[in-house]
């Protein structure tokens, strides 16, 4: 079996080390014995949606996300039909806001891709911070490191995750992130997947269902160091102490 995983405009979109995301979707596919193929999308080049079982959408500032979202002006349908039509997505901080209708910074407002109903509005302050979620999809904590100075409001789309420590989405609302279809956009970096293996395998096991059917299950990994440092991480940042615990009793 094999997966092919688009990487969009890693030119403009390459903050925070998130191209860490794509290694990990190659590795954990490769200690399955399957293939992964990485197609590296920069600026103008032809993106065909119908190729692919991911794409991971990174963050940049201000200036690259308007250059970025410009490009994909031109294939916004072909993009929302592949996200409708249960196509697997990663959208990092500028990437998750470029889903959105809008992100409104102090100068201008930045058209989003429509993709997704929410809108973004810049502030001075920046909400920059590790950060812990209790998400709905796992039985172990999210964790990451957030550094972002839009805020986020998702309407009534599910968000990835409660704050158990940090400030998520708005600083305020409690929640981090969003869940639409097989969609997950997040401020988490860090990167986000080799610290949550967890969050890699339901992406690549829904992608996998998606194109070799629904019985499709992932073999488990000897993720026992994994989960001891996402236990350790969500123990020492999270109000919730008994996370750690609980954590280490399941993966040891």
């Amino acid at each position: 079996m094999k997966l092919t995983i688009g990487h969009l405009y890693p030119d403009l979109l390459n903050l925070y080390g998130d191209r860490g995301n794509i290694q990990c979707f190659r590795k954990r596919l490769e200690w399955r014995g399957m293939e992964a193929e990485v197609i590296p999308f920069l600026s103008g080049d032809t993106i065909d949606f119908s190729q692919l079982d991911i794409i991971l959408l990174g963050g940049g500032s201000d200036r690259e996300q308007e250059l970025v979202c410009g490009h994909l002006k031109n294939i916004q349908q072909d993009f929302k039909n592949y996200v409708e039509d249960g196509g697997v997505v990663l959208a990092v901080c500028g990437g998750y806001q470029l889903l959105g209708k809008y992100y409104k910074t102090d100068k201008k407002m930045i058209e989003g891709l429509s993709i997704l109903d929410i809108t973004t509005e810049w502030q001075p302050e920046r909400l920059i911070r590790n950060i812990v979620l209790d998400s709905p999809l796992f039985d172990t904590p999210v964790v990451g490191f957030e550094n972002h100075g839009g805020r986020t409001y998702i309407g009534s789309h599910t968000p990835f995750g409660k704050v158990f420590y940090g400030l998520g989405n708005t600083g305020k609302s409690g929640y981090e992130g969003v869940l639409y279809k097989n969609v997950i956009g997040t401020y988490l970096h860090g990167p986000l997947l080799p610290k949550n293996p967890q969050v890699c395998d339901y992406l690549l096991e829904r992608a996998l269902k998606r194109k070799y059917g629904d019985n499709i299950v992932l073999e488990p990994l000897k993720d026992e160091l994994e989960h001891l440092a996402n236990g350790y991480i969500a123990g020492r940042y999270s109000d919730k102490k008994y996370i750690l615990k609980e954590t280490i009793k399941r993966h040891i």
